[in-house]
């Protein structure tokens, strides 16, 4: 990844930097208000935080932008394959309606302008989305759940439908989240994906040391990518352990639930005066 800002508060993605209409990042826990757990740089509204303290994150995230978002659109993510779309409707609703159409939605679609539709991660696995031909983009929270229920491929599915967008077309961006190295898991879980169709020989291993199953969640969603006919030259993966480097990057497994998110967005500059 590369540093969007000197202090290295949001990083970016070299797959996307051809593309000057685009503008994509991750936060890290650098340069913010936020104290204890949530140090500093929480912009995620929904983790017990100090309300002024996100006001005032998000605040800052949006001046470190190369243009103010017109919405910085944050969804109440439920570990679920939702997928909303982000258009007039949404635009021209109430703050309340706004509210309830966000609740439960683990992945947002958008070809509005100016709109920076966000995913909450802390160890999850956050998938940044651009269909170049026809000007879409998307945001999907993928955990464990929402990766063996496949939202990735979900999410493309309703791209699909909606505007007709094919892998050939798609950038793709993996960002940090928990690595395989530090993500064991229980029977339950290795048996939810090996149920679900997953090569478990391509995204699992077995680690004596731990006695557990180990889960690569950046190659699991990798894998729908692929799927969709994603070429594996657009798609970006970060590599960035959150568990690992918790004290550059928000981590639940290390600070527990009532801790910070990275936030991870994805913008079409709106390039009308």
């Amino acid at each position: 990844m590369i540093a969007l800002t000197e202090d290295k508060r949001m990083l970016g993605y070299g797959v996307m930097t051809p593309y000057s209409n685009i503008f994509c990042f991750a936060t890290t826990r650098r340069g913010g208000f936020s104290k204890g757990d949530y140090a500093s740089f929480n912009c995620t509204p929904y983790t017990g935080d100090d309300a002024e303290s996100v006001r005032r994150n998000q605040e800052l995230l949006c001046n470190s932008m190369p243009q103010q978002p017109k919405e910085l659109v944050i969804p109440f993510q439920t570990h679920g394959t939702k997928v909303e779309v982000i258009d007039e409707k949404y635009l021209n609703a109430t703050s309340d309606e706004r509210t309830a159409m966000l609740q439960g939605v683990d992945a947002l679609i958008t070809k509005e302008p100016g709109c920076c539709i966000c995913i909450s991660t802390a160890d999850c696995i956050p998938i940044l989305l651009y269909d170049r031909k026809n000007q879409v983009v998307a945001a999907a929270h993928a955990g464990w759940r929402g990766t063996v229920n496949y939202i990735a491929g979900h999410t493309l599915d309703r791209m699909r439908a909606l505007y007709g967008t094919d892998g050939k077309d798609v950038i793709a961006c993996i960002g940090p989240g928990i690595s395989l190295p530090s993500f064991e898991v229980g029977e339950e879980v290795y048996e939810a994906f090996r149920t679900n169709g997953f090569a478990m020989d391509y995204i699992s291993e077995w680690k004596p040391e731990t006695h557990k199953h180990h889960i690569d969640l950046w190659a699991a969603n990798r894998m729908q990518l692929l799927d969709f006919g994603v070429p594996g030259e657009q798609i970006e993966t970060s590599g960035i352990c959150t568990y690992m480097r918790y004290e550059e990057f928000f981590s639940a497994r290390r600070l527990g639930i009532k801790s910070g998110r990275i936030l991870s967005g994805i913008m079409i500059v709106d390039t009308k005066p």
